[in-house]
């Protein structure tokens, strides 16, 4: 497929006009024009953008991309070496943030839901462009249960503030840095919420209001979406996919 074509069933795909977000949505970096190869992760970083010379791709499909609205206008240092390297290499960079969460089949929240076994999960409705979900456990759990089969699935260790003897049956999540949407699962009198950071203020929040909060992994909680998309586009348009996790602690 071209690349034209590509920005524009993602855009449609996504729903990218939906969105008030906090960088471009789309075509980041203009790269060749024919695309066969795409490789698909988390963050736009150096490691990415070189593993994906080394695998001929000719588009980098990513849920962090470049551009964000507090970062310096400059291209200089590591954004200049990284940029460089995307077009030296003639690779074009896709960015897909919040529609990338948001989407209701593909999309991190969706994918994260599938991943933890919760069933019946669904966007909060009016609530945050529909990035924040909800659903149950198929079996209520203490809270240090939960803890640690969220550690289990996403392989890393979840960081759980709150009663660890407190039974968890519904819970709230939304992927990424998203830990002040605690106190609207709070308010909905739900036993828990996910995201992937946490601040100092987030264990207050959880203790004086008594839900359980964990803190799964900003990048642990955002690698399936982007995974999910790079295999629809293999699936739906023939063309090769490689998924390449660059791993991040945080």
């Amino acid at each position: 497929m071209t690349r034209t074509e590509l920005g524009q069933y993602l855009a449609d795909f996504l729903q990218v006009s939906n969105f008030k977000d906090y960088a471009p949505n789309g075509l980041q970096i203009e790269g060749k024009a024919e695309i066969n190869t795409i490789v698909t992760g988390v963050t736009a970083c150096q490691a990415l953008i070189d593993a994906a010379v080394e695998l001929n791709a000719d588009a980098i499909l990513v849920h962090h991309g470049f551009f964000w609205k507090s970062e310096p206008e400059i291209i200089i240092g590591m954004k200049q070496k990284r940029i460089k390297a995307l077009l030296v290499n003639d690779i074009s960079l896709f960015g897909y943030h919040l529609p990338l969460d948001a989407h209701p089949e593909l999309g991190n929240n969706a994918q994260l839901a599938k991943v933890l076994g919760i069933v019946e999960p669904e966007p909060i409705e009016n609530v945050a462009q529909g990035l924040m979900w909800q659903g149950r456990l198929a079996t209520p759990l203490s809270a240090k249960a939960f803890n640690e089969q969220i550690s289990e699935k996403l392989n890393r260790p979840c960081q759980h503030l709150g009663d660890s003897d407190a039974v968890v049956s519904t819970v709230a999540w939304c992927t990424g840095g998203a830990q002040d949407y605690i106190d609207i699962a709070a308010n909905m009198g739900l036993d828990a919420f996910i995201s992937g950071e946490v601040s100092e203020r987030t264990y207050h929040c959880a203790v004086e209001q008594g839900i359980q909060y964990y803190a799964a992994g900003h990048h642990a909680t955002e690698l399936y979406g982007i995974q999910a998309l790079g295999e629809h586009l293999a699936d739906k348009f023939g063309i090769k996919h490689h998924f390449v996790d660059i791993v991040n602690p945080v």
